[in-house]
Formats: structure tokens, sequence, C-alpha cells
């Protein structure tokens, strides 16, 4: 497909054309995120790393933001596609705000919405190249859902995107509890990304974790996991594998 475009040399004005183009592949990325109900209300975990291809480019990217009163943002993916989903929901959310009706978005609405704008760019064959995990409490119910960069959307106690789908979700079955304090779900997700800071390539060792309740949306400082890397795994993890050039007897 292509579109005009009006040039301007001195006094004349003169038509050209141009290509329009298609995100093929993602340039900067972020990993996983994690996130789970708790006693009080929702807590999210994600690192700050942006990777160009396979290099840690990024060390401060904030991938969590609240959005509204009542609802959190995580995602992973594209890095730029996240900030354009972001200004959808500023529009999104001056707009509600300007009914000044005494109402306000809630999770499970903002949550939709993210699912019809995924699914109508995945339409378009111009998708955003992003998994979001969207969190919320509104009068006292806790909501927790993820969208799928082409609309699939579905809600539990706890999801996680990237990685995270196959390294957080065993331990979070195993160990998530409806009535985690918030001490005790902290240190469910610190060692969910202790995980995937040991097997996932693009994680890096500087995370935030974000709390959202009744009374809003806060995020800690960024800080890094205490990690043991003497495994004898980790030391030679070729040992054992067989046809390998490493194997030792």
């Amino acid at each position: 497909m292509t579109f005009t475009i009006q040039i301007e040399n001195g006094t004349e004005v003169r038509n050209a054309e141009a290509d329009s183009q298609r995100t093929l592949y993602p340039y900067v990325t972020g990993t996983s995120v994690v996130a789970i109900k708790y006693k009080d209300g929702i807590l999210m975990a994600s690192d700050m790393g942006g990777s160009y291809g396979s290099t840690l480019r990024y060390k401060n990217v904030e991938r969590m933001k609240a959005i509204g009163k009542h609802s959190l943002l995580g995602a992973s993916g594209e890095i730029s596609d996240f900030q354009e989903i972001l200004r959808y929901l500023d529009e999104l959310t001056l707009n509600d705000n300007m009914w000044d009706d005494g109402n306000s978005l809630g999770p499970k609405e903002v949550h939709n919405y993210l699912t019809r704008v995924m699914y109508n760019r995945r339409n378009k064959f111009n998708p955003l190249w992003n998994t979001l995990v969207l969190g919320g409490v509104k009068n006292g119910e806790k909501y927790l859902g993820m969208v799928s960069m082409i609309g699939v959307s579905f809600e539990d106690n706890h999801v996680a995107t990237g990685f995270g789908n196959h390294l957080a979700r065993p331990i979070l079955r195993d160990e998530w509890r409806e009535d985690l304090s918030f001490e005790e779900g902290v240190k469910l997700l610190e060692k969910c990304m202790r995980v995937l800071l040991y097997r996932d390539r693009s994680a890096i060792n500087k995370l935030q974790i974000a709390k959202m309740t009744e009374e809003g949306v806060t995020v800690s400082e960024p800080y890094s996991l205490k990690t043991f890397w003497e495994f004898k795994a980790f030391t030679n993890p070729t040992v054992g594998a067989e046809g390998s050039w490493l194997y030792d007897n």
C-alpha cells in the first residue's frame, strides 16, 4: 500500500509516493512480567532490561505503569509499542475523566479495551508486539488478566509472560494461595524472578515490584536479588550430556 506526501521545495510543491511499513519484528524488547493476587490486592514484578536483539542495551526501562485510579499495567515485548499503548490509555483515561460523573474505569473495563485494541491491530496485520498483564482493585474486588499480541485474553489468580509462562507459572501453581500476605507475595515473586534470572538470557538483576490496592499503585525503587552461581550444573552444564564435545567421564 502506498500513500502520497507533499514536499515543499522553495515555491514548488510536488507529490511523492512512499510505502507504508509494518513492524515485521520487534527491535528493543523487555522480557517476563509476573503478577499475582494477594490478600490486599495485586503484586507485579518485572526487571528493567531492554534488549536490542540479543544485546542488553538498556538497563533502566520501566515496564509497569498505573492506569487511572484502579489499574496497573505491565508489558513484555517491543518497548515502543508499549509506549503507543500507554498513549491510547492516556486518551481513554482523559475521556473518562471528562465525563466527571463520579465513575471511573475499573481494571475489567481496561482489560476488555486492551483485548479489543490488540485484536483490532492483529486483524490489520499490523500487531502491537506486546504481551500485557493488567491487574487492579475496585470496590474491594481484585482483578488480574493477560492479553497476547493477537488479542487472546484470560484472567487468573496468577499470570506471567515470556519465559515466565514456562518457568514461573509452575512455581506459582505450587506455592500461591489466596491469603498471601504482602511479605509472602513479594518473597514468592522474588523466587520467580531469581529463577528467570538464572535461566533467561534477556533477564537482568535489576527489578521492580509494584503493589496495587484500593489506595492506589506503589512501585518500588529498583533493586537486585542475592544470587548463587556456583551450582555444579552452572559451572559445567555439559557433564553427562551424551555426544557433547565437553563430555567428561
